[in-house]
């Protein structure tokens, strides 16, 4: 199989992964959302270091250790990505799953955002007008809501964030995660010897099949992002921009036919938009993408 056929299916296990997300969170009940946040986090770390023993693939550590600035970079990511963990599990376990689907549909035009706002990008025209009907479908969707959408702005802005500084970091999909987790380990073990210790613990309190799926939480955490980065290396980036969407619409389909979240018509026209945003902006990605190769063989043609 040709390796960018192969990154292809990585992907789109990836994101598939992602996408079904809100069926496994429900089946941890009667787990409260921040208890099945800290059992994510511990066995999160358990499932990579386990996957590093695997590969044998320890040498980084030293050098990681060597370097404040990536470290202190991880540190932050943890934390937000903890906002992000905790904002999802909430959503999922009480209803809000199409909501929190919103979130992950807007993400790219988030990131787009920061770009020019964070690090001085200039955008195309086609994007500019990608992130107004974007903005203009929060608009509508906070009307229908009677509020902000505040759990789509929360996942949105939160992975958008740690996607910068991840970026600024630079270092491995398995590397990061075992870094950030063992920032958040020690916070999520208090926590759990508190639920216990108070006699509000769940784990190991109801049956086996729950203390395993609590457990289960740390590997499907790790391995879609193992998936995500062997097809990251493999695929272009405009072919990671459309397989991005998999997930989010996933979770959206899981809200509207398996939740049976309600979709009242105000709220089909704030996603319609949406998705009209991301139709000009995934365009404008792949238009630019072949603009940009056409150019470089270009230029090798004249060199030659």
């Amino acid at each position: 199989m040709p390796d960018e056929k192969r990154g292809v299916l990585f992907g789109v296990a990836a994101y598939a992964m992602w996408g079904l997300f809100p069926l496994y969170w429900p089946l941890l009940k009667p787990s409260g959302a921040l208890e099945i946040l800290a059992h994510r986090m511990a066995w999160s770390l358990v499932a990579v270091v386990v996957i590093l023993a695997v590969r044998r693939h320890w040498s980084w550590f030293r050098e990681l250790l060597k370097q404040p600035r990536k470290l202190t970079l991880l540190a932050l990511a943890a934390v937000i990505i903890t906002v992000n963990w905790g904002t999802y599990i909430y959503a999922v376990n009480t209803g809000h799953v199409v909501e929190a689907a919103l979130g992950y549909f807007i993400n790219p035009l988030v990131s787009v955002l920061f770009g020019v706002l964070l690090l001085r990008e200039r955008l195309r025209p086609l994007q500019w007008a990608a992130v107004g009907f974007g903005m203009l479908a929060v608009v509508v969707l906070t009307l229908d809501y009677g509020r902000l959408p505040w759990i789509a702005l929360t996942l949105a802005v939160s992975f958008g964030v740690y996607g910068l500084v991840k970026k600024q970091a630079n270092v491995g999909a398995a590397e990061s995660l075992t870094v950030e987790t063992l920032v958040l380990l020690t916070p999520a073990l208090a926590y759990l010897v508190y639920l216990e210790a108070s006699g509000q613990a769940t784990f190991g309190h109801t049956n086996p099949g729950h203390a395993l799926l609590l457990a289960g939480a740390g590997l499907i955490t790790a391995v879609p992002l193992l998936f995500f980065t062997a097809s990251a290396i493999r695929v272009p980036l405009s072919t990671i921009g459309v397989l991005q969407y998999i997930a989010p619409i996933l979770q959206f389909l899981c809200g509207v036919l398996i939740v049976k979240e309600t979709m009242p018509p105000s709220r089909w026209i704030g996603f319609s938009i949406v998705w009209l945003a991301l139709s000009v902006f995934t365009y404008d990605s792949i238009s630019a993408a072949r603009a940009n190769r056409k150019r470089a063989a270009e230029l090798v043609k004249t060199a030659a």
